[in-house]
């Protein structure tokens, strides 16, 4: 017959360390080595660790943040020595919390009044540090710090995020031109115009625009034709902040009636040029005319001014000192030994 194993009570063996130690020495032996080692291993402390998330911490401008940090396993660290910490900054320390107190003069300007800790979790382990009225300049990496336990680091993304709107709707040959732009964002967005349905919409190439803030302005233009819902919507997005944001249009029929053709157009544009043409030419002759008639005059004042002589009746000029007749000369007539000239 098997023997029966005895019931357990609290503090006695189990079943296997009943069949180690019922049948004589040796197994005695082995019972006491395994009770040595459950006893050092119950013994031994786990050494805590300090553990951060291992995803970055994204927040939007303007908004509250907690960075997570905690022991593992949980222990009170509510008299010991936590800091936070940015590397990159000097001073480096974004909160120091020391004896029971946080060290308001330890930390940098640019975090005073902003950081803060809860004394109920440090109790249990958790340094999780609060950011509020978070900027863009807080983004970074942030190390979670106890001497003589280790740290963590921490990533936090900022991002800054702005609804679209549409800027202008203009009629064109091709369609309906279509204009959105949206401002404020960080870090740089895409944007995407889709139809009613939800089809990507071929668009020109975004338009960007880096503000004295580091904040970015999008611009992005698509001509579209006549569809079954004439909705179109302009999408703003950024994913490593994992931010959408979007507006949605409807275009009137009326907006995608047939312009008028281009040949028409064209011979409106040729005869109005020609026209303009003829009274160019028209204005330009009359004005050389004009020119050269009052130059005409003026030419002819100065030949007379110069002159200042009277004419004759034939229009010749008469001369100021008339050139005398030639005398005639008088036959000669001998009379004895004189000559008589009558």
């Amino acid at each position: 017959m098997m023997e029966s194993t005895p019931e357990l009570e609290d503090g006695q063996f189990s079943e296997v360390q009943y069949f180690l130690v019922k049948d004589g020495p040796y197994h005695k032996s082995l019972s006491l080595l395994l009770f040595v080692l459950l006893f050092r291993a119950s013994c031994l402390e786990v050494h805590p660790q300090v553990v951060g998330p291992s995803q970055p911490v994204v927040v939007t401008v303007g908004d509250d943040i907690i960075l997570p940090c905690h022991l593992r396993p949980a222990k009170n660290v509510s008299d010991m020595t936590v800091e936070w910490a940015r590397p990159d900054l000097n001073p480096r320390f974004v909160h120091v919390w020391r004896d029971g107190v946080e060290l308001e003069s330890k930390k940098h300007p640019s975090y005073k009044g902003r950081t803060s800790v809860s004394i109920d979790k440090l109790k249990h382990g958790d340094m999780s540090l609060t950011l509020s009225r978070v900027t863009l300049s807080d983004g970074g990496q942030y190390k979670c710090f106890i001497p003589g336990l280790g740290h963590s680091l921490i990533q936090l993304v900022v991002g800054a995020v702005s609804s679209p709107f549409i800027v202008s709707i203009n009629i064109t040959s091709r369609g309906v031109a279509l204009q959105c732009e949206s401002a404020g964002w960080y870090p740089e967005p895409e944007v995407l115009w889709l139809d009613g349905e939800g089809k990507l919409l071929s668009a020109g190439p975004t338009e960007t625009v880096r503000g004295p803030d580091d904040l970015y302005t999008v611009s992005s233009r698509v001509t579209v034709e006549k569809r079954h819902s004439n909705s179109f919507t302009c999408r703003v997005q950024q994913r490593s902040i994992n931010q959408t944001t979007e507006t949605t249009t409807h275009i009137s029929a009326d907006f995608f009636t047939t312009p008028p053709s281009s040949s028409t157009n064209n011979n409106k544009s040729s005869c109005i040029n020609k026209c303009v043409t003829a009274l160019v030419v028209v204005f330009l002759c009359s004005l050389i005319a004009a020119f050269a008639w009052c130059y005409w005059k003026q030419s002819k004042s100065c030949y007379c001014a110069q002159q200042g002589s009277p004419h004759d009746e034939t229009g010749h000029m008469l001369s100021a000192h008339p050139t005398p007749k030639p005398e005639h000369s008088t036959p000669a007539r001998l009379t004895g030994r004189h000559i008589i000239l009558s």
